[in-house]
């Protein structure tokens, strides 16, 4: 059986390009915003992965199942119903952070948003040095 490539890879694409074709200005600037967040907490510059994910930093995964890739330690992406930030199920204060976070609702790892004033952005920049600290302990980047 032939070894199924990861769709999800980090590219050479622009993160600026990616944000001009978000049609709705203020998602576009929400998500500009956003990014400059991510940037400012982790200290890791904005990358493509795949189309549509602006990754900050990287780790190696590998699966029970032998399956394995490279993700971004931590990103965002612009879908129809909202803004998703993947931050991960699992990092410190996680529970009592969503409790002071604002309007959202979440799926699997990610937490969606639809505006970036519906949030507090203080503890939005506490879940991403929260998330970025476990990610890091738990894939040894």
């Amino acid at each position: 059986m032939a070894k199924k490539e990861n769709k999800t890879t980090e590219t050479k694409a622009s993160v600026e390009t990616w944000l001009k074709k978000i049609k709705d200005e203020k998602r576009r600037k929400d998500c500009a915003d956003v990014i400059s967040l991510f940037k400012k907490e982790t200290g890791l510059e904005a990358k493509m992965w795949g189309t549509a994910i602006v990754g900050f930093g990287s780790y190696h995964y590998v699966y029970e199942s032998g399956r394995e890739g490279d993700a971004p330690l931590t990103g965002i992406a612009n879908r129809a119903n909202g803004i998703v930030l993947y931050l991960g199920k699992e990092f410190e204060k996680r529970a009592e952070l969503l409790k002071e976070f604002g309007k959202y609702k979440e799926g699997g790892g990610c937490i969606y948003i639809k505006n970036l004033e519906d949030i507090n952005k203080t503890v939005l920049s506490k879940m991403i040095k929260n998330s970025l600290k476990h990610k890091k302990k738990t894939h040894a980047c």
